[in-house]
């Protein structure tokens, strides 16, 4: 009789730390892709926050200016642009950088800050 209830005190014990591991295995889980979830927002705001940067440095330092951009400029430029670390960005940047005249350059400027506008992610309100 003693060793029977030893057995079922073992048994419910057994039970009661796997319904324990169930239990926090599962909450570890959606932890995990709480976490990712927030990683991704969090990369998105950075992106965000780097385009505008680089937006807010080029339309400063190139559309209000009424001289023409320095050398130290455009290299500051050119570096934002690169660290953005996406390829249309810097495929228009180029573009622009390599216009012949006057109209072609404000053509690629409307086009740059078109894709730059449009790279903004806007995550919804929960």
């Amino acid at each position: 009789m003693i060793s029977s209830s030893k057995n079922y005190i073992q048994i419910i014990f057994v039970i009661v730390l796997l319904a324990g591991n169930v239990f926090f295995g599962g909450k570890y889980i959606l932890s995990q892709k709480e976490f990712n979830q927030e990683k991704v927002v969090l990369e998105n705001q950075k992106l965000n926050e780097d385009i505008l940067n680089f937006t807010k440095l080029f339309i400063e330092k190139v559309l209000k200016t009424e001289t023409e951009v320095d050398f130290e400029t455009r290299l500051m430029l050119e570096n934002a642009v690169r660290n953005l670390n996406d390829k249309d960005i810097l495929k228009q940047w180029q573009e622009f950088v390599a216009s012949q005249d006057e109209n072609e350059a404000q053509e690629k400027v409307k086009d740059l800050l078109s894709i730059l506008i449009n790279k903004i992610k806007i995550e919804p309100i929960n």
